[in-house]
């Protein structure tokens, strides 16, 4: 076992865009089977499979991207189930085929080096699935929770929670991603040092296999494919269900963005907030800002006119700035006392004087924050665009290293890229 590097890890998300640049074909994880064809083999697919086959243009262009614009691979079909049982039917016939193809399972699209494409294979479009939906239940054994068909979007899982005053605990920064979609990854963001990655809330599954067996799985029950299908990356199987545990949603969030001009001081603070565990925040993130990476980003606006001039300006004397990212949830049981929460936290924190900066929103706002800057950028033509973005776990006793050696020595000193650089810290033990 490798040798722990102290109590955190830190995540880092380099979402680039360079000037100058040369795309190095990215190594990415083959969609299940690698067998190479020749031909597609329909005359042994039953009418069942074969009329919810689409070799339309639109449909294989589609399914032939992502939203990482690196990779292109051309798949045979696109399979539009209407139920599960259609997608065991696929499966099985591509694993009694003599010559089996390539089957990959589409959410969202949101896979930046084509996890979810199958070159001369069948792409499974999985937003076709009439399955369910969303139920929200609960049980006086497993308290509240959802069962959600692996298709659905996670902000359909938001609305559809909220209307019981409920929600899952964790999060992604982005919540128009399918739910089958992160938890074949992870599901990381601000929330995951508190409350886990999205596949550490998850109770069961219904999968299906790579000899299209359908399968329940759960910590006691088919543990093996449990485990391995969360964060499998898809590998082990399709997630056609998940159980999704739910707690009581607040109702707002303070969310403060404190400035930095020092690495040290700037992980030193972090750190220390996510330690505080209930009387701390509910979501820790951070960022860089610089010249070609202002204060106001995709990820959100957050900064008046007014107070991004000041930032920005601060940014030009020192190069690189580091600012932290809190939110506390609260509901009209806290409001009077929110405030002082939020003074207790912050104090002792060594952020530069004046440049702490407070909203208050919605706890629906704040989940979708990136959704609204989406709607910007696509209106400017810039959303379908090259995403050769890096997530990267650096242990503590390497992150000073790291900043010195990459923030500082190459993206400062080379001044070429724009886009969100991402800092965080996680509590390993989640």
């Amino acid at each position: 076992m490798a040798k722990a590097h102290g109590f955190y890890s830190y995540l880092i998300l380099q979402h680039i865009i360079i000037k100058t640049m040369v795309l190095v074909k990215p190594t990415t994880i083959p969609p299940w089977n690698t067998t190479s064809l020749s031909s597609f083999p329909y005359e042994t697919l039953n009418h069942e499979i074969t009329t919810k086959l689409f070799q339309d243009t639109i449909s294989i262009k589609t399914a032939s991207s992502d939203f990482g614009k690196l990779l292109q691979q051309t798949p045979n079909a696109v399979f539009h189930p209407s139920s599960v049982s259609d997608i065991v039917r696929l499966v099985k016939s591509s694993y009694t085929a003599s010559s089996p193809f390539k089957i990959a399972a589409r959410g969202h699209g949101h896979s930046v080096g084509g996890q979810a494409m199958a070159k001369d294979g069948v792409v499974v479009e999985m937003g076709s699935l009439i399955n369910g939906g969303i139920r929200v239940c609960g049980s006086e054994s497993l308290g509240f929770y959802a069962d959600v068909g692996g298709e659905q979007l996670w902000i359909d899982v938001l609305r559809a929670t909220m209307e019981h005053g409920l929600a899952p605990g964790s999060w992604t920064d982005y919540t128009y991603l399918s739910v089958g979609g992160t938890l074949s990854n992870a599901g990381i963001s601000g929330q995951s040092f508190r409350y886990g990655p999205q596949i550490s809330i998850v109770l069961e599954m219904d999968v299906i296999t790579g000899k299209g067996d359908f399968m329940t799985c759960s910590k006691t029950m088919n543990s093996d494919l449990f485990y391995g299908v969360l964060g499998g990356l898809g590998q082990f199987g399709i997630i056609t269900r998940a159980t999704i545990v739910l707690q009581k949603a607040p109702a707002r969030v303070k969310w403060v963005r404190m400035i930095y001009v020092d690495f040290v001081t700037f992980t030193k603070d972090q750190e220390h907030l996510i330690s505080l565990n209930d009387n701390g925040p509910n979501y820790v993130e951070g960022s860089l800002i610089m010249k070609k990476s202002p204060a106001n980003n995709w990820r959100s606006s957050f900064f008046s006119i007014q107070d991004e001039s000041e930032v920005n300006s601060l940014a030009s004397k020192h190069a690189i700035l580091y600012s932290l990212e809190v939110v506390k949830y609260y509901d009209e049981s806290t409001t009077k006392t929110i405030d002082e929460e939020l003074d207790e936290m912050f104090n002792g924190l060594s952020f530069k004087t004046g440049f702490i900066f407070k909203k208050d929103v919605t706890f629906v706002d704040f989940l979708n924050r990136v959704r609204s800057e989406e709607v910007k950028l696509r209106s400017k033509g810039l959303w379908d665009v090259h995403h050769p973005w890096l997530n990267l776990f650096v242990p503590k006793s390497h992150i000073l290293d790291f900043n010195q050696r990459v923030f500082i020595d190459i993206i400062r000193k080379e001044s070429k890229s724009s886009g969100p650089f991402l800092v965080y810290p996680m509590n390993r033990k989640k």
